[in-house]
């Protein structure tokens, strides 16, 4: 397990678009291309632009090990309480199994907690039990409501 100390979760900066997207590389097996650097430069400003969107990493002596997103949704019932989508999570697999992935969602959940949050949400495709435990061991609980995703047809 790596140490506390050696690890420093925090949000991404601008000049790190490359190693995100090279530690995205390690979050599914096949992906859609990118489109063209120039479209791929506009969303990643939109992200970074936005303050209720984080991409949260963390960062193992300069490199990029493990990453998530953090989407705070502005909210009209729970009292006005905005709640969180948590995406894209992915540990290198050299660095997998030593806590850091755990560490870092519980870092995201800070922060979620930190703009009052009502709650958090986070969808998984695995059903390994491993990576639910995973889910698990970072404050998430499985079972509470049920998930369903709608996507476009394919053209």
């Amino acid at each position: 397990m790596t140490n506390d100390e050696d690890v420093l979760f925090r949000t991404i900066e601008r000049h790190e678009l490359p190693a995100l997207l090279d530690l995205y590389r390690h979050l599914h097996e096949a992906d859609a291309p990118l489109p063209a650097d120039d479209v791929v430069r506009l969303v990643w400003d939109d992200i970074l632009q936005d303050p209720k969107m984080r991409v949260l990493v963390a960062d193992l002596d300069g490199s990029l090990v493990a990453s998530c997103t953090l989407a705070i949704i502005p909210n009209l019932t729970r009292g006005a309480r905005p709640y969180g989508l948590v995406e894209n999570v992915v540990t290198h697999p050299a660095h997998r199994r030593q806590g850091i992935g755990t560490r870092l969602l519980r870092h995201a959940l800070q922060i979620a907690w930190e703009w009052n949050c009502y709650k958090v949400m986070l969808l998984t495709g695995s059903k390994s039990e491993g990576t639910l435990r995973f889910y698990e061991q970072a404050g998430f609980r499985k079972g509470i409501k049920t998930g369903f995703i709608a996507m476009p047809k394919e053209m």
